[in-house]
């Protein structure tokens, strides 16, 4: 909990850089009237709400469980990646309508130099925020810091983009190459925004953990049935951000006695936590003889 708490700090960071963005970019574009530079400023009007959407749901994911969340609030981070996903797509629509505005009705591009040189340190400052935020979040496994700086990121290969098109329309003199940069870059924003929108909805749906992680699990259990005479089924396993489940049913001889059992349940569930970090493990124990704890492996029974 205590690092959770922790990863809000990193939010009001990426807040700080998007308002910084927000105003090179701003005076890129007044600068030199380039549709490319006003996509990419309009780019950092969305990290900005996606960065005060992220340390909203930090703040809830951080709040221990109580009554009515008894499982905690994880699932929080998930709201705030699909919701960055979704403004990156708002922001795509909105840089394509003006990018064939500009084909439409091109214009010349008035002190490229300096507008180029002023987006270029907004993208350094976007640049060293990134890295933090994605070091921070693959750390402690925050999906919304890591959403946050792969959008970062997408924004500065979006202003490498576009200074490397406004650049080609101040030597050249070809207009048309400014919008037609734009529209290059609100695809690549589509892009970014879909894989966002899909990672959030596959931890809402309670995706089971990783093949690797998965494997792992299985190595466990393994070795336990080669050591003892138990067998595993019912075998199921979630995410919600940081957070595991793993749930199974443990089969054991029917003439063991309960403390015997529980004794074996508690050393694999403490293996299996010590391996996955954070892993909440359940698990009910059940006679091997009797049939009826075969029966017993749907998820409703």
């Amino acid at each position: 909990m205590e690092n959770r708490n922790r990863l809000r700090r990193y939010a009001w960071l990426s807040i700080a850089a998007a308002l910084v963005t927000i105003v090179l970019k701003g005076l890129a574009y007044a600068l030199t009237g380039s549709i490319g530079l006003l996509s990419d400023a309009i780019e950092s009007f969305v990290n900005l709400a996606g960065a005060a959407m992220a340390l909203t749901m930090l703040t809830i994911a951080a709040r221990p469980p109580d009554d009515e969340h008894q499982w905690g609030h994880a699932k929080a981070e998930y709201f705030a990646s699909g919701v960055e996903g979704t403004l990156i797509l708002g922001a795509a629509i909105a840089i394509g309508g003006a990018a064939v505005q500009r084909l439409l009705h091109p214009q010349p591009l008035q002190q490229a130099g300096i507008g180029l040189l002023v987006s270029a340190l907004a993208s350094l400052v976007n640049f060293g925020v990134a890295r933090t935020l994605l070091r921070v979040g693959r750390r402690y496994e925050s999906i919304t810091l890591e959403a946050d700086a792969h959008h970062l990121l997408t924004d500065v290969w979006t202003s490498v983009g576009v200074i490397a098109g406004v650049g080609a329309v101040a030597a050249t003199g070809w207009t048309v190459l400014d919008p037609l940069v734009a529209i290059a870059v609100a695809l690549n924003i589509v892009y970014t925004g879909l894989r966002l929108v899909r990672r959030s909805a596959l931890g809402l749906l309670d995706t089971a953990l990783p093949a690797a992680e998965a494997a792992v699990l299985d190595g466990i259990l393994s070795r336990y049935r080669g050591e003892e005479p138990v067998e595993f089924h019912a075998i199921r396993t979630r995410q919600a951000a940081a957070r595991r489940f793993v749930t199974m049913h443990v089969l054991v001889p029917g003439d063991w006695t309960v403390q015997r059992g529980h004794a074996l349940l508690e050393r694999i569930e403490q293996e299996i936590r010590g391996t996955l970090p954070n892993a909440t493990v359940l698990t009910h124990l059940k006679p091997v003889e009797d049939p009826v704890s075969f029966d017993d492996q749907g998820l409703d029974r």
